[in-house]
């Protein structure tokens, strides 16, 4: 009986060690080669111009089992802005779009996540840009989450928003079809266990 109550309460310590783990937020750190923060504008209505920033870093908390409680932080380096046309490039990086030798960065810092029970979520938060913070929500989904072939665990989730340029004091005139920018973002970020 003794036996049967010990090999019991070792069970049970087992047993709640292990949903003890399964609580844990996970802590993950953004994979730069395998994320991406793109834009699409409209070109004076003929054509969509497209780019991306080549340089950001960040990390997120994602949990399992309470998942309004997950939050992301990214850290944008503004210069490495790229068109795909280094002189478009240029006229990005000066005062009259990015002035990234005054606002080196831009930074997205969460402040809620509510999952709507699809898969999908709706992530709010303030973006810092051109010198202006201001509160955005972002349409998100979750791509998928498992062990990759090193051993690691990853998480991956994309999402959308639109943002209207005079909003963060970038008015330089594109014509009024331009005035909307549209972030694409695709973030695969690696388990720190």
């Amino acid at each position: 009986m003794r036996k049967l109550f010990v090999n019991s309460i070792a069970a049970l310590t087992v047993a709640f060690t292990s949903l003890a783990a399964q609580a844990e937020p996970e802590h993950y750190e953004i994979d730069p080669a395998h994320s991406f923060i793109q834009f699409k504008v409209s070109h004076l209505g003929f054509a969509w111009l497209l780019g991306r920033f080549n340089e950001f870093e960040g990390n997120f908390t994602y949990d399992p089992e309470n998942a309004e409680n997950s939050q992301i932080e990214v850290t944008i380096n503004t210069a490495s802005i790229d068109s795909n046309h280094s002189e478009r490039d240029r006229h990005l990086r000066n005062e009259d779009f990015l002035h990234v030798s005054r606002y080196p960065e831009a930074r997205f810092v969460s402040t809620a996540f509510q999952p709507n029970g699809d898969g999908t979520a709706t992530l709010e938060g303030e973006l810092t840009l051109h010198g202006t913070t201001l509160p955005i929500t972002i349409q998100v989904s979750e791509v998928g989450a498992g062990e990759d072939p090193w051993g690691g665990y990853r998480r991956g989730f994309e999402g959308t928003v639109e943002l209207q340029r005079a909003d963060f004091g970038i008015d330089y005139d594109l014509g009024e079809e331009a005035e909307v920018v549209e972030l694409y973002l695709s973030v695969e970020g690696i388990r720190q266990d």
